[in-house]
Parts: structure tokens; sequence; C-alpha cells
């Protein structure tokens, strides 16, 4: 059986965020007190102690981020890249610090709860099976599809939400980001499929949500507090 292959991750935190409230971007806003990107590079340093770490962040931060490590004694190894104009182009950004033959992940710095064996079925998928790996999710609402006579109605059962850490062979991604940009790519698995990279879903986290708004932060306080009262 061949050595399994190295592993990265790409840590996307390169928007401004201002979404979710107040005058920080939210990559930055405490959760249980410690900063949300903190919380996220732990979840991969906790799968795997000797992953390469690149977090991609705007430059304009990049000061504040040495601050809050300084703060909060937080010496996670990781490497800091300059985030782009758009998520494709710091994704691409990111992507110079990986290496062609490892496995790579590619994760939003908002999904601070994202869990250790999610993170693992998305490696280990990848690499069995040479693709692109991503998590999902299905649709609990009811959805309809705007047309141009007004709109209709969708089978929820046919959706899927997508979820990130969104997993390649690293050769391959970085092959896919080599194309023009294209305002249609709003994730990974939509550069990567552009390419002719196979997508594989696995079964997803309910808790590996996206934080967006100032009530996404309420919440993620409240699933940091339930988490702690269950491992004390």
């Amino acid at each position: 059986m061949s050595a399994s292959r190295k592993k990265s991750t790409i840590i996307v935190a390169g928007g401004k965020g201002l979404r979710a409230g107040g005058d920080l971007p939210k990559q930055f806003q405490p959760i249980g007190g410690i900063p949300m990107l903190m919380r996220t590079i732990q979840a991969f340093h906790r799968y795997n102690s000797q992953m390469k770490i690149v977090v991609v962040l705007p430059d304009e931060f990049q000061l504040l981020w040495e601050e809050l490590c300084r703060l909060h004694d937080f010496i996670v190894p990781h490497k800091i890249v300059n985030g782009g104009e758009t998520r494709f182009h710091s994704v691409k950004n990111g992507l110079v610090e990986i290496d062609d033959e490892e496995i790579v992940g590619v994760h939003d710095a908002a999904r601070p709860f994202v869990g250790t064996d999610l993170i693992a079925r998305c490696f280990e998928a990848a690499e069995l099976h040479d693709c692109g790996v991503i998590p999902v999710v299905e649709e609990a609402n009811s959805v309809r599809l705007l047309t141009e006579n007004g709109s209709r109605i969708l089978d929820r059962q046919l959706l899927r939400v997508i979820q990130t850490p969104q997993v390649f062979p690293a050769v391959r991604l970085k092959r896919a980001y080599e194309t023009v940009f294209d305002p249609a790519f709003t994730d990974d698995a939509s550069v990567a499929e552009k390419s002719g990279v196979d997508i594989f879903l696995i079964k997803g986290e309910e808790s590996n949500f996206k934080i967006t708004t100032p009530f996404d932060l309420i919440l993620a306080e409240t699933v940091w507090q339930n988490n702690i009262k269950t491992t004390e």
C-alpha cells in the first residue's frame, strides 16, 4: 500500500465580513472569548498537527492578526498570504504555497465548528478517489426558482447545501485555478469541475454552518457554550 500523501489546508479569510456586525471583520470576532479564525485553525490542527495550514488574509488586517495572536498566545503554526480581489483570487494566492503532490483542503474561516471526523472523511475520500470531495447537507426549507413568469417550486429532496472543507489532489486543483476568473465560480468545486475534475459528495454536518450575520454569531456562541458543557 502506498504511503498517505501529505495534507494541507487553505483557510480563506480574505473578505471584509462586515455583515456579521461590529467594527471587526467576522473572522476576528470572538466565539467563547477567542477569535473565530483561531478556532477554525485549531480544528484542522486537531485533525493533523503536521498539516500545513495557509491562511489567506487581506493585507490591511495582517498586523491586527499578529497582535491578536500575541494577545491570545496563539502558537498553532500557519502561514499568512495576501487575500485577492475575490475568493477565487484568494484561493489562487494560497495555492502558491501548496506542493503538487499534496492533498489540499479549502475551508471558510467562518466555519469554526467543522468536526475532526468530517475533515478526515473529506481528505480520505479525496485521496482514495483522486477527485474533488465536498461535504453537503440536505435542504430543509421549501424552495422556489425565480422564472420570467414568476416562480416555481423545486423538489428540495434533489437539492444539497454545500459546505467546506472542499478537498482535492493539489495538482488537479492548481491546474483548475489556471483558468480565467468567471463570476459563476462560487466555490472550489465549481472551478475544479470546469476543468474536468469529478466531484464526490459526502455527508456534511449541520453544526458546520457558515457565520455570516449577527444572528449567526449569537447562534455560534450558543453552540460553543453547549460544546463546552458536553466536554466538561
